[in-house]
């Protein structure tokens, strides 16, 4: 409570005679009283002025102090009426501070609705990745649009940067598809008309800011579609859906070990002025979750695979898909946001999805074929 709310402080330092029993009571309205009134008095106790532990949590104690300036008792210390037998009224005793309650974590979103989207995405990955795999490239192809969507929108929303959407996605699922198709050599060749696309479909716009609008759209086609371009080169080789399923397995087992170790264990930020979230301890967990996940994948999953080349790869998939999550952070504290989009409940956007994936797919590509090769 504020101080002012409290009046203005007794002249004299005296209760009135009303105000006997009450050891809290405000001074009297009016001028002090007289010498002779002072025998029907008693004295003020002496309060410390302001709170003895400071903070708003001293606020149970307000009932056993008064605001204002201190209060001198003007009376003799003989005693409250003259008599040297009766010792000064001592101050009531202030209340134990009450501790204020832990705050509970919050994972800080629907985790229902995030469990039901999650499992139903797997749920359509698995079984197009396990039937026919051209109908999993077409998932990937169309999961590249609305991410390019997602973020030339935010770009241009947040910053005024108008990448172009229309060449960047075609060129995009073409990219996915050249990959698959033609391999690492058909993705670069795709990527690079896809720039060149972005180059001249913006020439129709007027020149103002054409250098940041093409820039941002070469930086998405790069960020987006050519790095998924890897998952569907992954899906090529003879136990392709077994590669496929083992990098996504890594991905969210990394994913899950860094969430349930930081959000029990979390002390220490990793990152503060990116991710606050993200804490060592978390990536302690993505690195010990998805080692393990490596060696069992490695070993049961991915044929002439080795226990001890699944740990290397599941340290590697720990430190690609950190990275990944906090260079999407990075994209969306310079924009202004907390997700990408709204698409999936629970989850935000597609890209919010992706931040992870992306970076990974070539890490995990690459050792797969160094490791067992690229039939």
């Amino acid at each position: 409570m504020n101080d002012s709310s409290w009046g203005a402080p007794p002249q004299a330092g005296y209760w009135g005679p009303s105000e006997q029993g009450s050891a809290q009571g405000a001074g009297p309205a009016g001028p002090a009283y007289d010498a002779h009134d002072a025998q029907h008095t008693r004295p003020m106790p002496i309060v410390p002025d302001g709170p003895a532990h400071g903070g708003d949590q001293d606020d149970d104690r307000g009932a056993a102090r008064l605001s204002g300036p201190p209060v001198r008792d003007d009376t003799p210390s003989t005693g409250s009426y003259g008599n040297p037998s009766q010792k000064p009224q001592e101050p009531m005793p202030s209340a134990a501070p009450q501790p204020a309650p832990a705050p509970k974590k919050s994972a800080g979103r629907d985790l229902g609705a995030a469990i039901g989207v999650g499992v139903g995405l797997g749920a359509v990955i698995v079984a197009s990745l396990f039937i026919v795999k051209a109908v999993f490239v077409g998932v990937v192809a169309v999961a590249v649009v609305v991410g390019l969507w997602e973020l030339t929108s935010r770009l241009d929303e947040r910053k005024g940067i108008k990448a172009p959407l229309v060449p960047l996605a075609v060129g995009g699922a073409a990219m996915v598809v050249a990959g698959y198709v033609r391999g690492a050599e058909g993705a670069w060749v795709a990527m690079a008309l896809t720039a060149l696309a972005v180059l001249v479909w913006r020439m129709t716009e007027p020149p103002e800011g054409y250098l940041k609008d093409v820039t941002a759209g070469v930086f998405a086609a790069f960020y987006v579609p050519f790095l998924a371009t890897f998952v569907a080169m992954m899906l090529t080789a003879d136990d392709g859906p077994r590669r496929v399923l083992t990098f996504l397995l890594l991905t969210v087992v990394s994913d899950t070990g860094a969430y349930a170790i930081g959000w029990r264990f979390g002390k220490h930020k990793l990152a503060p002025r990116i991710s606050p979230g993200k804490t060592r301890e978390g990536l302690v967990g993505a690195v010990v979750f998805a080692m393990v996940g490596g060696a069992l994948c490695l070993q049961f999953l991915i044929e002439d695979g080795t226990w001890w080349q699944g740990l290397i790869i599941g340290l590697a998939v720990a430190a690609t898909a950190t990275l990944g999550d906090l260079g999407e952070s990075m994209i969306k504290r310079d924009l202004g946001i907390k997700d990408m989009g709204t698409l999936l409940p629970g989850h935000g956007g597609i890209m919010d999805r992706l931040d992870s994936l992306l970076p990974t797919a070539p890490v995990v590509w690459l050792l797969l074929v160094i490791f067992v090769g690229s039939g």
